[in-house]
């Protein structure tokens, strides 16, 4: 069969001409360039593991965390979400953390590892996209990409997270088949048809780029915007029949969606992941749009403030730096993808410019997260793909300026531009959620302001951050124990008025294995309380209550400030039996937390 001659690829370092022009010296390009590639992703590897020790034992969000490690271990005894707990996102997470709990043992280290590996993830993802311009800038933009992406929840293996590294990677796989179409377009379509191998691998890396993005949506199936217009991108001008077997690879990707559908029920699994998260969990975590200028909106921001390591530069007051976040966040997004379909247009054959605009369209699918609530947790998940390829954008800009200077001075020019700019905003604009908390997570990694105290029971261990939390949690904890539960019985954690459940301690659900989780309620949410829920039936099914005053005097611009139902209340007393108080709020007449069983 015809080989097709190749087009031309001046952009690969494998290209290069010896000073002859013989090509003599093309093996010790490529053995360079193998070796740089191997200097970049040690350093890559070397800013994870720096602050790596200090994450494995930070305090993780108390509900996330405790959800993300109580829900795969409950469908590893063959609960449903949706159906049996209440999910809002898709079952791919529990599923694939199920999987590493079955091999490794459900404990707080496997589901930090786990969440790791999404982590790497999305910064292996970007440094993949940004390869093409050159190692340097990759590694800038891999470096601003883990910054921004380890500080907000620390290691919790967040679906998100698992989800954007899959839609990354399922994007950069489908742009791989464009090599291959560009060498065999050279020829022409025809003889482009002819070659089967280049025909068949052009087909199998859209397959698989297709799969990769209909995983991510078992992941989160609200990241289908950012997957349709990433792949999208990345398909534009492909034939009918290229495009099909994108469709298909992403098909086959989210048909385990089914058995998920099928498990849980049509009605329950709709509630769950359509209703409950888009219309009714909106009013209740919404934070104003744009954030406020003076102040932080968001409690657990506030929260997160009392902590406030050095910073040696001058900076922004931080409700600043978050205002000032959730514009950088859409205009970074539009930024590449404008100046992908820009370059796109130039030359529909550039292959640089065809990944610029697939990557720039999957970020701008990204922002409606940002949007539905404005905090820095949100802001990271959205930018830590777009903001992170600014530089690229940047440099391609100035590569394709008309004037003096050769292709080689305006790339090194527009590099050294495009890093400059990310230094200004991570230092400068936004530091004290993105430089400022990985250099605070490498410290804690060699002993320097620690903060994360133990709360443990049967080899099981999480972490708080505040040392007076923890030590009333192991108190509660030790109680319970001498009181001996059976295995079987239920429990139910709550906060210590269930007319308002902004958030729960969710934690104590994993760290008490053989006891039922007595509620549909794990995770708490605002409107968990409103009449008519399910909360007071469940509350009446438990054998013990665990319940929180932590979060008491939760309070943001939106209805979960508002009291539901006093039904559960009443359940509490009259059904049940306090047994002791742990701890005690410094601003309150309130214990930290209550434990209560059912009276005999």
């Amino acid at each position: 069969m015809r080989r097709l001659p190749e087009r031309p690829d001046t952009e690969s370092p494998t290209a290069e001409l010896s000073p002859a022009g013989d090509g003599s010296g093309a093996g010790q390009t490529i053995e360079r360039g193998r070796w740089a590639d191997v200097a970049a992703v040690t350093v890559l590897v070397a800013a994870f593991a720096l602050p790596l020790r200090g994450l494995l034992r930070y305090q993780g969000p108390p509900m996330e965390e405790g959800f993300m490690l109580t829900f795969p271990e409950l469908v590893l005894h063959g609960a449903v979400p949706n159906r049996d707990f209440l999910h809002l996102y898709g079952p791919g997470s529990l599923w694939a953390l199920a999987g590493a709990y079955k091999v490794f043992g459900a404990s707080l280290a496997t589901e930090r590892w786990f969440g790791l590996l999404q982590h790497m993830g999305i910064v292996f993802g970007v440094y993949a996209i940004a390869r093409r311009w050159g190692r340097w800038l990759a590694l800038v933009c891999g470096l601003t990409s883990l910054v921004i992406i380890i500080s907000p929840v620390g290691l919790t293996a967040m679906a998100w997270n698992g989800a954007v590294a899959l839609g990354v990677w399922g994007v950069w796989t489908a742009l791989g088949a464009h090599r291959a179409v560009a060498r065999a377009d050279g020829c022409g379509d025809a003889a482009a048809a002819t070659d089967e191998r280049v025909e068949q691998h052009i087909r199998r890396m859209l397959f698989a780029g297709g799969l990769l993005g209909g995983f991510a949506l078992l992941f989160r199936p609200d990241l289908i915007l950012a997957v349709a217009l990433g792949l999208g991108g990345a398909a534009w001008g492909l034939s009918r029949r290229r495009v099909r077997t994108l469709v298909v690879g992403a098909l086959v990707g989210v048909a385990p969606m089914a058995v998920h559908v099928a498990l849980a029920g049509p009605g329950h699994s709709f509630q769950g992941m359509v209703i409950d998260p888009v219309f009714r969990l909106r009013a209740g975590r919404s934070l104003p749009v744009p954030p406020s200028w003076s102040h932080l909106d968001g409690f657990l921001q506030r929260a997160a403030g009392l902590q406030r390591p050095g910073w040696p530069l001058p900076a922004l007051h931080a409700s600043n730096q978050v205002f000032l976040w959730f514009f950088l966040g859409p205009l970074s997004a539009l930024f590449v993808g404008a100046v992908g379909l820009w370059a796109y247009r130039r030359d529909q054959r550039d292959v640089r410019a065809r990944i610029l605009l697939a990557a720039g369209l999957f970020g701008v699918g990204m922002l409606t997260q940002a949007v539905q609530r404005p905090d820095t947790a949100h802001f990271a998940w959205v930018s830590c793909v777009p903001l992170a390829l600014v530089p690229v954008a940047v440099t391609e800009v100035l590569r394709a300026r008309r004037g003096r200077g050769g292709e080689q001075r305006k790339l090194q020019v527009g590099r050294a531009l495009g890093a400059a700019v990310i230094v200004v905003v991570l230092g400068g604009v936004i530091p004290h959620f993105t430089l400022r908390s990985y250099v605070d997570l490498s410290e804690q990694s060699f002993g320097r302001n620690v903060f994360g105290y133990p709360v443990h029971r049967d080899g099981r261990v999480v972490y708080y951050g505040s040392a007076q939390i923890a030590s009333a949690a192991n108190a509660l904890l030790r109680d319970l124990d001498r009181r001996d539960p059976k295995a079987g019985q239920r429990l139910f954690v709550g906060p210590i008025d269930l007319r308002r459940t902004p958030y729960s301690d969710a934690f104590f659900y994993f760290l008490y294995p053989k006891l039922k989780p007595a509620t549909y309620f794990i995770e708490m949410d605002p409107f968990d309380s409103d009449p008519g829920s399910r909360l007071a039936h469940d509350v009446a099914s438990a054998d013990w209550l665990i319940l929180s005053g932590v979060w008491s005097n939760w309070d943001e611009p939106n209805t979960s400030r508002n009291y539901g139902s006093n039904v559960p209340n009443y359940v509490v007393r009259t059904r049940f039996c306090l047994l002791g108080s742990y701890g005690h709020r410094t601003d309150r007449a309130e214990p930290l937390f209550e434990l209560w069983r059912r009276c005999r």
